[in-house]
């Protein structure tokens, strides 16, 4: 027995390895090896049982094994369908369901091995018609196959049903397993088959209908939008018609005939030539007269020609509108033979309808060629007659656009655009607009007419009405790519639509903002736009575009104009960060772009604070630091746009958070030192910069640490240099670098050739600022002996002198000459150097005081009071005392009184008296000024006359100048240095009765005022003011 088996065995394995080289058309390798398994399980089963009985259940297995196999390959067909696929995976995936089952089957354990056989012998049976349903649709056109799609699937629902019931058949399948396999089939494709059996039933649709069912077919299908394949699946589907009508089918081949005409208008099957071929030929085979109607076409009930012709039970035809009218005003009799009618039936009648719409074609082609040779004639009345019956063309049906493109309409058109009748451009312009909707081929030929975009531009330029046509028909050929370039190169075209965005009518603003949007697509389009202050794609182009874009977007912004607004909006709306990222680049010239864009952006001032809040200032000092010696203008353009930046701090508000250009020493260390290495004009920038840094809210920190820094001796050198270019922005800032009385490091670099610099500037300067920079650097200049001796050696009191009373010297700049001046003068009149005081009082500069006194700003008359009061601080050491005259003398003659403050014998020359300058008037007037300075300053003027010995005389002088009143009302100010001279002041002329007594009453509240402050100096003054008038104890607490 084992020797037979083997040798079984050995017989097996020859069989198998002879079958592997017959070709088996329908089974696959798996199958084979299924099938050659099962063979071999079976025999060795027959073998070692013993029992030649088993060769029926060998058979058995070769059943189920053929059975296997025709599903595979009906699987493999199965995946293959691309229509209605989502229902064929479905079956697919149901018997691979039913190929588990079966081999899962134990067949040795079935006790009725026919049963078994029969009910494999039906399902094979029932798969093997399935797999001649898939196999029908393989090979067939695709747009055959989706046309019969549904009655595939409802066969396909039957090849289940009857794989299910014999299914129940094979013992031991439980009716568990049957219902597992039940599918629901769904309803794929609908909308698409609906079209397409709309298409059958209405023959006459237009191109656009065509256009789309084409579309949905080729989704449908799978198949690419590409007219090649479109045209294939097209042919191949001839073809089907063609051999349906071989096999006698007229009703499969009717219905893919008229499927066929409909989509032959579709323009990707049909090419524009094969359509003006068609055209003409029947355009050429009509009359020139139109046909009458059909007694037919017309409705019985409304008697007017048919649009929607039905037929009634009775045979009879109406429009259904009015047969449905009728049914519902209660009547159930036919209108014409008055026999009852079903008023549920209503079957339309395609036949007729069919008729009237070729009735209307042939008439409407031959109203057509009427048309046209009416707009050739220069009759306003016939062309506008003739538009309109054109217009309603063109509404009535697509295809009529069809037909008046190839009767070349559309030149004809354009040219009426030049009609002076506004009328015919109105409708000119709405006809191309229907022309041109959705219609590439139309846009097309309306750009190529010579002048044609032109033409509609000029319409922009006119009345609303007009405009807005034009706009609509732009916008319409905007929405092809080609034609983007041709409007936007039409001169005046953009400009023309971004201003129509600020048109009243709204309709138009918002169809100039889509058709803007629509040109932005091309960046040559954008620049345009940008030239015409429409910014809004360019800022989107340089936020969001490519490399190359951006860059050409910054490179429009540096060379165009831009108003102020434009400015602020790209700061505001973000062109600056895109910017910035562009500095990142290593082209030099990439970095030239977005500097000279900065540049012109920071040339607002309102930009630079939000430029700098931004983040400008560290790139632009890092790319000024690492580039700026390769490119000499790249380096002038960064330091441009600093010094922009710079003079916008200068507007800063109080209130608003405080913003450094410069944030440390250590950069106006570096951004300084440039100066010695740049040229004329970039010293001159880096020098204003400073400037206008040293004038800002954070101006004292700047100019600390540009005195830290030891700025001034490079100031005074480029001054000493005399090189006019440099020096009057060196001359300013060295200016600003004195303001703070802080001369630590100053002093050590005045010479004695600056100073004569200085004089030589405003002696002969024709620049009034420079004039104004360099008297004011004198008048803030250290109060050193050497340094005054330097400026009286170079002239410097004539010189000024002349300044304060040549009023008509730089008169634009008058008031700054003249309290730079004023000040100045005060440093030769302070009361330690006598000598100093002569030499002004003998340049005649005490009148000048006074009358500065009298009429001058507040600032030069607070600075011409100081320099009185230096003045009068020698006066009573300079009075000259009176000789005592004889007995006899003083019988003849009057006896000198001399001066009433100083009590001797004054003259402005000798004792610069204020007196004799008349100028106590004045400094009286000036304690009731608003500003505190101006007040303080005369206050001090005065109480020189208090000083020493001669307070009794100074305060009658006072007095008698009305000088108290006015100083009472001081103690109301709220200034505490002001007050407590004030206090001073009043204790000392308080001193006389009489004064006491008279302003008793006015100067009680003041005092009482001062004594309820915080302050505990004030206090005690006004208590002992108070003591004085005897409102006071004079052990008071208050003291």
């Amino acid at each position: 027995m084992e020797r037979m088996v083997s040798s079984i065995q050995g017989l097996l394995f020859s069989i198998i390895n002879c079958l592997q080289f017959f070709p088996l058309t329908s089974r696959s390798k798996y199958g084979q090896m299924i099938f050659l398994s099962q063979f071999h399980f079976s025999l060795i089963s027959l073998l070692f049982s013993g029992r030649f009985c088993q060769l029926t259940i060998f058979r058995e297995s070769s059943g189920k094994t053929q059975v296997v196999l025709n599903i595979f390959d009906t699987v493999k067909l199965t995946n293959e369908v691309v229509i209605q696929k989502e229902n064929f995976n479905k079956f697919s995936n149901q018997l691979e369901k039913i190929s588990s089952i079966l081999k899962s089957l134990p067949i040795e354990d079935i006790e009725n091995p026919e049963s078994l056989k029969d009910a494999l012998d039906v399902l094979n049976q029932a798969i093997t018609v399935a797999k001649q349903l898939v196999f029908e649709g393989h090979g067939r056109s695709k747009i055959y196959v989706l046309m019969n799609s549904r009655r595939m699937v409802a066969r396909l629902k039957c090849c289940g049903e009857e794989i299910r019931r014999a299914l129940r058949l094979i013992p031991l399948a439980s009716k568990d397993i049957s219902e597992m396999l039940d599918v629901e089939y769904e309803d794929e494709d609908e909308q698409v088959l609906e079209k397409v059996e709309g298409a059958i039933q209405e023959r006459n649709l237009d191109g656009t209908y065509a256009n789309e069912l084409l579309c949905c077919i080729a989704d449908a299908m799978g198949v690419p939008k590409e007219s090649d394949a479109l045209k294939r699946e097209f042919q191949e589907l001839k073809r089907e018609m063609e051999s349906a009508r071989s096999r006698k089918d007229v009703a499969e081949a009717l219905r893919m005939e008229k499927l066929i005409a409909v989509l032959e208008r579709a323009d990707l099957i049909t090419s524009v030539q094969e359509k003006e071929i068609r055209y003409f030929e029947k355009r050429n085979s009509l009359g020139r007269t139109p046909l009458e109607p059909l007694h037919s076409f017309y409705c019985p009930i409304s008697g007017d020609i048919m649009l929607d012709p039905v037929e009634t039970s009775s045979r009879k035809t109406f429009e259904r509108s009015a047969i449905q009218r009728w049914f519902s005003q209660g009547n159930t009799l036919c209108p014409l033979t008055m026999l009852p009618l079903d008023t549920r039936i209503l079957r339309p009648n395609k036949t007729l309808r069919h008729s009237i719409q070729e009735w209307k074609d042939r008439n409407t082609i031959i109203t057509i060629s009427t048309i046209k040779s009416l707009l050739e004639t220069n009759e306003q009345e016939q062309v506008l007659e003739s538009l309109d019956k054109l217009q309603d063309l063109c509404l009535e049906r697509q295809i009529h656009l069809e037909w008046l493109k190839m009767e070349n309409f559309i030149a004809l058109l354009i040219g009426l655009l030049g009609s002076r009748n506004r009328e015919i451009r109105k409708r000119v312009l709405l006809i191309l607009s229907l022309l041109a909707k959705d219609d590439t081929d139309n846009k097309q030929g309306i750009a190529k007419v010579d002048g044609a975009l032109r033409s509609i531009v000029h319409s922009l330029a006119r009345q609303i009405e007009e405009s807005k046509l034009a706009l609509k028909l732009l916008l319409e050929l905007s929405k092809t790519n080609i034609l983007l370039q041709l409007i936007g190169n039409v001169q005046g075209g953009i400009l023309l639509i971004v201003t129509m965005l600020n048109s009243d009518d709204v309709e138009a603003a918002k169809i100039a903002h889509e058709l803007l949007e629509n040109l932005s697509f091309l960046d040559q389009n954008v620049i345009e736009m940008a030239k015409a202050n429409y910014l809004k794609p360019l800022l989107l182009n340089l936020s969001t575009g490519a490399k190359n874009v951006k860059i050409l977007m910054a490179e429009t912004v540096s060379e165009i104009e831009l108003t102020e607004q434009n400015k602020l909006s790209l700061v505001k709306d973000g062109a600056v960060r895109p910017l910035l990222g562009l500095l990142l680049e290593n082209d030099v010239e990439i970095k030239k772009v977005v500097v000279k864009c900065l540049l012109k952006l920071s040339s607002l001032l309102e930009n630079g604070m939000l430029m700098i809040k931004q983040g400008v200032t560290r790139p632009l000092l890092e790319l000024l630091y690492s580039h700026s010696l390769q490119s000499p203008a790249l380096q002038e353009l960064i330091v441009a746009t600093i010094m922009h930046l710079a003079i916008s701090t200068t507007h800063q508000q109080a209130e608003e958070e405080r913003v450094l250009l410069l944030d440390s020493e250590e950069q106006v260390y570096k951004f300084f030192s440039l100066v010695s290495l740049t040229e004329l004009d970039v010293q001159n920038m880096i020098l204003k910069a400073f400037q206008a840094l040293c004038q800002s809210l954070s101006g004292f920190t700047i100019r600390m640490w540009l005195r830290q820094i030891s700025a001034a001796k490079v100031l005074v050198h480029l001054v000493e240099l005399n090189t006019h270019a440099v020096r009057v922005n060196a001359l300013k800032l060295c200016y600003c670098l004195t303001e703070d009385g802080d001369h630590r490091n100053i002093s050590s670099h005045i010479t004695e050739r600056f100073i004569k610099v200085l004089m030589n500037i405003i002696q002969a300067s024709d620049d009034a600022e420079e004039m104004v920079a360099a008297i004011g650097i004198i008048s803030r200049l250290p109060k050193e002996t050497h340094i005054t001796e330097w400026l009286l050696d170079s002239g410097a009191l004539q010189t000024i002198s002349a300044c304060l009373k040549d009023q008509h010297k730089h008169a634009s700049h008058r008031k700054q000459v003249t309290e730079n001046s004023v000040e100045a003068l005060g440093r030769f009149t302070v009361s330690a150097n006598p000598e100093w005081q002569k030499r002004v009082a003998e340049a005649g500069m005490i009148p000048v005081l006074v009358q500065l006194l009298a009429s001058g700003t507040p600032l030069s008359k607070q600075k011409a009071a100081i320099s009185m009061k230096q003045l009068s601080e020698s006066s009573y050491c300079l009075s000259k005392p009176i000789k005592k005259a004889s007995v006899l003398k003083r019988c003849f003659t009057a006896q000198e009184t001399g001066c009433p403050a100083h009590l001797g014998t004054c003259t402005i020359e000798s004792s610069f008296c204020m007196l004799q300058g008349k100028a106590l008037e004045p400094l009286v007037r000036m304690l009731s000024e608003q500003d505190v300075g101006t007040c303080e300053a005369s206050l001090d003027a005065l109480m020189t006359l208090l000083d020493g010995q001669t307070h009794y005389s100074g305060s009658k002088v006072l007095v008698d100048a009305n000088a108290v009143a006015p100083m009472i009302k001081l103690l109301s100010v709220p200034a505490s240095r002001l007050q407590e001279k004030t206090l001073t002041a009043l204790g000392q002329i308080f001193q006389l009765d009489e004064v006491r007594n008279k302003y008793k009453a006015m100067a009680t509240m003041p005092l009482v005022d001062i004594t309820q402050s915080k302050d505990s100096r004030l206090k005690s003054l006004a208590a002992k003011g108070l003591a004085q008038l005897g409102l006071l104890d004079k052990q008071s607490s208050y003291f």
